[in-house]
């Protein structure tokens, strides 16, 4: 039997998908993932949501202003795509070195997604634009058609969104976000050799099932959107993530909501894994025996497709186990319930 290691040192990662929020929530959670992560795509759907230059950078100037004192933390921000994006704002952003990539949400796909694109068509000269400048795509991948099952949205977004997508934008480069299924996984494998597709893959989504958010009566703080998928499609996410493809990278997906949000007759979506993000990735790269593969997971794909140095300090985990924290409080009586909240992990942050 091989000796399992008990420190582990990665260059510093990052976070390619990341919810942040605003006002004391950003406060209130920021810090975890400053304390490990170097950078962070930091999603644009706030209320109202940062559409163009202006916010983004106001938006910019409250996560600095809410650091802890000495983090070096890089927030890399994101316009939300809507029917009236403008592009030359757009192309703005990205020259000044504010815009990192777009967001596309289909309207009324996830959390504050009212805003979102009606019909493709309606933005093609913004995509247009994107791809002469190499501006990336960031893509929530479902179908929002009612008739469409829930647990089969993202499958029929690959076929009937993200495939002609691709093909009608050769080179528009696009990241899938959050894949959750076997069919997600395929399709990264078969475009990902070309370099213009990248996918992120979330903690939760290699942890949980669908039967898990069931489990001894209903599980709302184990909701999220995409909603987890059946057993083989978790397998398929582990075996992705862990097998040493470039184009798959950590993208958490952190989404605070307040305990009373979660927990309520029409529950949000999310799940705040921010707080062990690195600690819960490192124990499932362990439990498939592919520590050796987190450094370039967490730390090196992803800086490859953006087109980014890797970040130059380091990290080290301990396999001296952690507990993830009790409910965070943000404002008053509001909390942020974490991920497998008082439950033991594996490793643990022991530097960096």
């Amino acid at each position: 039997m091989t000796e399992q290691p008990q420190r582990l040192t990665l260059r510093r990662p990052d976070d390619w998908h990341l919810h942040l929020r605003s006002g004391a929530m950003l406060r209130a959670v920021l810090p975890f993932t400053a304390r490990q992560m170097g950078r962070a795509i930091v999603m644009p759907n706030l209320l109202p949501p940062v559409t163009d230059t202006a916010r983004a950078r106001a938006y910019r100037d409250e996560i600095l202003a809410a650091l802890p004192p000495g983090s070096g933390f890089r927030p890399l921000m994101t316009a939300y795509l809507t029917d009236h994006t403008d592009a030359d704002d757009l192309a703005a952003g990205f020259r000044d070195g504010l815009f990192t990539a777009v967001k596309l949400y289909p309207q009324h796909a996830t959390t504050n997604s009212a805003h979102g694109v009606t019909d493709l068509r309606t933005v093609a000269p913004v995509l247009e634009r994107m791809q002469e400048i190499g501006l990336p795509l960031l893509v929530h991948g479902e179908v929002t058609d009612p008739a469409v099952d829930i647990f089969d949205r993202e499958a029929v977004f690959l076929d009937r969104v993200l495939e002609p997508l691709l093909q009608r934008y050769p080179a528009l480069r696009v990241v899938l976000e959050h894949a959750t299924t076997e069919e997600a996984v395929a399709f990264v494998r078969r475009h990902g050799p070309s370099g213009r597709i990248g996918c992120t893959i979330t903690a939760h989504h290699l942890m949980i099932n669908r039967s898990h958010l069931f489990a001894g009566g209903i599980r709302p703080h184990l909701y999220c959107l995409p909603i987890a998928k059946r057993e083989k499609h978790r397998l398929a996410l582990r075996r992705a993530a862990t097998g040493g493809e470039p184009w798959f990278f950590l993208g958490t997906d952190s989404a605070p909501h307040p305990v009373g949000a979660k927990e309520s007759a029409c529950g949000c979506a999310g799940i705040f894994t921010a707080a062990t993000a690195i600690e819960l990735y490192a124990q499932v790269f362990e439990e498939e025996g592919a520590l050796d593969r987190l450094e370039a997971f967490a730390s090196l794909n992803g800086p490859a497709f953006y087109r980014l140095p890797p970040n130059d300090d380091r990290i080290v985990l301990e396999r001296s186990g952690t507990v993830a924290p009790e409910p965070v409080a943000v404002d008053g009586n509001i909390a942020v319930m974490p991920f497998r909240s008082g439950e033991r992990l594996d490793w643990r942050v022991v530097e960096g």
